[in-house]
């Protein structure tokens, strides 16, 4: 049914639930998996930041970005590759996850969005908010949402 799944993580031990049950899910359908995470984009530094000549260069932060996005991406893959799964990593500056989850979706083909969920609520989901329910509420790809 499902022949292309994205797995949307952040190297948190909840994330870790989505690649569990991906592996799985994906084995199962014979599915391909996209990992997929979401960095912080640039952001001009300030005065202060100028004057403390604490400043990070454009080219500097999408180095870091990446990095960062690997260290979370790469031992994921290695776990769905020793399971057998045929799996691929992509990732974006963004500072809104959801949009970014929903564009790489879009962009690699996805027919399904595996994700897990952090089950915040009340005032803590106000805060924190809930890249998990923004998904749900803005795409149109079929989203399956672990606990």
């Amino acid at each position: 049914m499902y022949k292309h799944i994205l797995i949307p993580i952040d190297g948190s031990p909840t994330a870790d639930k989505a690649i569990e049950a991906g592996i799985e899910f994906a084995r199962g359908a014979r599915a391909k998996v996209t990992l997929f995470t979401a960095v912080p984009e640039y952001q001009p530094p300030g005065d202060a930041e100028l004057m403390a000549r604490r400043a990070i260069s454009l080219w500097d932060h999408e180095r870091i970005s990446g990095e960062n996005a690997q260290a979370i991406l790469r031992p994921a893959a290695e776990r769905l590759r020793a399971a057998g799964v045929e799996c691929a990593t992509a990732y974006a500056e963004c500072n809104r996850p959801h949009e970014a989850i929903i564009d790489a979706a879009h962009s690699h083909g996805c027919d399904l969005i595996l994700m897990s969920s952090h089950g915040r609520r009340g005032l803590s989901e106000l805060w924190h908010g809930s890249e998990t329910q923004a998904v749900l509420k803005h795409s149109e790809i079929p989203t399956l949402v672990y606990r």
